[in-house]
C-alpha cells in the first residue's frame, strides 16, 4: 500500500514546482528584454542612418510638373502635403522670383528677408 506522502515531500514537490515556473517565468522576461533590446537598437540605427532634414523643399502641384509653394524644412504643413522635395536655397530663391507663394505658415519668405 502507498503511504500519504509526507510534509517534508509535499514541500520539496511545492519547491520543485515554484522553481520550474520561475525558470519559465525569467526565460519568458528574459525574451522580452531582448527583444526590446533589438527594437531599441533598431530604432537608434534608423534614426542614425536617417539623411539629415532639408533646409528648403519645394512642394510640387498634383501633376508634379509645377510648383505650388515652397517651404522651410522643419514645416509641418509641407510634411502634411507628401509631394515636397528637398531643395537648395537657390532653388528657393528662384522660384520665390518667378512668383511661386511662399508657405503661410513657416514664412520662408521671412527667413530668407524678402517679405514684403
Amino acid at each position: 500500500m502507498d503511504q500519504p506522502a509526507s510534509r517534508l515531500d509535499m514541500l520539496r514537490f511545492a519547491r520543485r514546482v515554484v522553481q520550474q515556473q520561475t525558470a519559465r517565468q525569467l526565460a519568458l522576461i528574459d525574451r522580452w528584454i531582448a527583444d526590446e533590446e533589438r527594437r531599441e537598437r533598431e530604432r537608434r540605427q534608423g534614426e542614425e542612418r536617417r539623411p539629415p532634414q532639408p533646409d528648403w523643399l519645394i512642394q510640387h502641384g498634383l501633376n508634379r510638373s509645377n510648383i505650388d509653394a515652397v517651404h522651410t524644412g522643419d514645416c509641418w504643413a509641407a510634411a502634411k502635403s507628401g509631394r515636397c522635395r528637398p531643395a537648395t536655397r537657390e532653388q528657393i530663391l528662384e522660384a520665390m522670383r518667378q512668383q511661386v507663394p511662399a508657405c503661410v505658415h513657416c514664412h520662408p519668405d521671412n527667413v530668407l528677408g524678402m517679405s514684403d
